[in-house]
């Protein structure tokens, strides 16, 4: 797993004319496939009238898809995720929509166009990297509250909930780097019942 990853800050549209044809290439950072598709649909109802709604979205760490959307093979989608790949950021969609002008562009211009405008939809927005995160949870006993915490702020584990309703236990975030030195001391600085869980989700800020 990498230590950061590179998104953008917010949802931006870049508009682009060729030989009659209308490009708009619209752009928003998403964290998983369901925003992604609810984007796309949002932006299929937005330009109903379109002749194309071309797209890729791109979830770290492996979840890639896109689609030429009746292009011809090879023009749109992976046009676009060259574009995202060029920038190197992730968690995000970008979709190219096409109002056809009455002039065919050629497979070239066509792939060219699409790349330019999901390119320069991506340089319209404000770039930032986050570190990633390991999500866990650790139940423990009342009188090893104090050491559990000293372990986390050692570790700069990020507290997200602290339950004291029934067993004590703390969900945190930590640096996946942090996790093995961070278990290593609970093992050795808890000496009564103590459970950690790394749960299966990651998160990034």
């Amino acid at each position: 797993m990498n230590g950061t990853i590179r998104v953008i800050t917010g949802e931006r549209e870049f508009k682009f004319k060729e030989k009659g044809s209308l490009f708009i290439g619209s752009a928003k950072p998403v964290d998983n496939e369901d925003d992604a598709v609810q984007y796309l649909n949002e932006s299929k109802k937005k330009y109903y009238d379109a002749t194309h709604h071309c797209y890729c979205y791109k979830i770290n760490p492996s979840i890639v898809k896109y689609s030429d959307a009746g292009e011809p093979n090879g023009t749109a989608g992976i046009r676009i995720l060259n574009a995202i790949n060029h920038l190197e950021v992730t968690n995000l969609i970008v979709v190219v929509t096409r109002y056809f002008g009455g002039i065919k562009l050629g497979v070239g211009p066509l792939g060219k166009a699409y790349y330019y405008t999901a390119l320069e939809t991506l340089k319209s927005t404000v770039l930032e990297e986050k570190k990633i995160y390991q999500a866990a949870v650790v139940e423990f006993e009342f009188e090893q509250t104090k050491t559990i915490h000293h372990i986390l702020n050692k570790h700069q584990a990020i507290v997200e909930k602290t339950d004291y309703n029934t067993k004590p236990s703390i969900s945190f975030l930590v640096l996946p780097g942090n996790l093995e030195p961070l278990k290593k001391d609970m093992a050795s600085l808890l000496t009564k019942n103590f459970l950690l869980t790394v749960l299966d989700r990651i998160k990034y800020r």
